[in-house]
């Protein structure tokens, strides 16, 4: 089987990122944007996929962390996009929910060439958290479904803790993409006979 993999190199005067993924690995992982909530919480995505993934951010965190986390995202994105290619032999989509303690995030999505972010119940998110706007992730995962061309469902059901709503979603994120982009069939999956 062809290696599922991508490099992805992003340079601007906010960000400069080097990422590598490889879909078909055994969760090895490492994260270093210099912001440690991201840090963790990308890891869990990768671990939790069974991807490998390789990832370093240098941003202008004196500012605040949203370039790093925003440009982290597109990056993941572009790269899964690319690592996925035509998307012909994948289940294409996938979902997952895992409990952390006493909170409960719902994700579902489908690498459809469609992107999308539906993302509801972000109000049980504490405002800040790790010193940054809670608005934050939601613009990681905008800007990782707009690059990975893929709808993405994130629901906050219940919480009272913030890191652990996060966590429940972005390792339920992983889940659903470790079903998506298992190859498991012949063919595009679409009665259309395309995918955008």
């Amino acid at each position: 089987m062809s290696s599922r993999s991508s490099t992805v190199f992003r340079e601007t005067r906010e960000t400069s990122i080097r990422l590598d993924l490889n879909l078909d690995g055994a969760g090895s992982v490492a994260v270093n944007t210099g912001f440690g909530l991201a840090d963790h919480l990308i890891t869990l995505t990768a671990f939790w996929a069974g991807f490998d993934l390789t990832l370093t951010c240098q941003g202008d965190l004196h500012i605040d962390a949203h370039h790093t986390v925003e440009d982290s995202g597109f990056c993941l994105g572009q790269a899964l996009a690319e690592a996925v290619g035509g998307r012909v032999d994948i289940a294409r989509a996938g979902w997952g929910k895992v409990p952390m303690d006493e909170a409960l995030a719902d994700v579902c999505l489908d690498i459809s060439g469609r992107p999308w972010l539906e993302w509801r119940g972000d109000e049980l998110l504490p405002p800040v958290l790790a010193g940054q706007d809670r608005d934050v992730w939601r613009e990681f995962w905008k800007s990782f479904s707009a690059s990975a061309r893929l709808n993405l469902h994130i629901a906050f059901l219940y919480g009272k803790n913030g890191h652990h709503l996060l966590e429940s979603a972005f390792k339920g994120v992983g889940l659903a993409l470790r079903t998506a982009v298992r190859r498991e069939r012949d063919g595009l999956l679409s009665t259309k006979g395309r995918l955008d």
